[in-house]
């Protein structure tokens, strides 16, 4: 997938049945390192090339990085038939503990329960993550609930959160042996 406006130019492929191998470059090196992080931990393979307006600051590039790679997912998952739908994870990292649950329905929703003590980590503004993790929910057609439970570190707390959006994501997208046919659904469609 690739999108381009006078903010960003930005282009991405993933592969739901890969090994967690990644080429990512954002011009962010914090968001390349949590994008990293989701290829690794969730299975998916990861190719994704940006360039931004950086000069202004991160959110064009960081909203639209979580955008088009959930339209990568979204076209991935097609009809989302065969899939588990479901997915959660629970992640401590040292101090931290966070839990993420999905639900791949494409009716799209975040529930994001992340609190910061600062408002940068490094020269990038926390509150960017949550904006992150709403374009990749809404273009993914994800229900995504995203809430740490308690931590002091920011770098472990945010971590945390892309770790556990990778394991719950690589629980719900999974192919489901004994529907592999079949749209986990009583609607017959998501």
């Amino acid at each position: 997938m690739t999108r381009r406006t006078k903010e960003t130019r930005i282009s991405a492929a993933i592969n739901l049945d890969g090994a967690g191998k990644y080429d990512i470059r954002t011009g962010i090196g914090f968001l390349d390192h949590m994008l990293e992080q989701l290829s690794r931990h969730s299975l998916i393979d990861i190719t994704l090339r940006a360039e931004g307006d950086l000069h202004i600051d991160y959110h064009h590039t960081t909203e639209d990085s979580g955008i088009v790679l959930g339209e990568c997912l979204a076209k991935a998952l097609g009809n989302r038939a065969g899939i588990r739908r479901y997915g959660n994870a629970v992640i401590p990292m040292d101090e931290t503990l966070t839990e993420v649950a999905v639900d791949a329905s494409n009716r799209p929703y975040l529930i994001w329960k992340v609190n910061f003590s600062k408002p940068k980590l490094g020269a990038m503004d926390t509150e960017l993550f949550k904006e992150w993790f709403q374009a990749f929910a809404q273009l993914g057609g994800l229900t995504l609930h995203v809430w740490n439970q308690y931590g002091e570190n920011n770098h472990h707390i945010v971590e945390s959160c892309f770790k556990g959006l990778a394991r719950a994501l690589r629980v719900a997208v999974e192919t489901d042996p004994r529907q592999q046919a079949a749209v986990p659904s009583t609607k017959g469609m998501l």
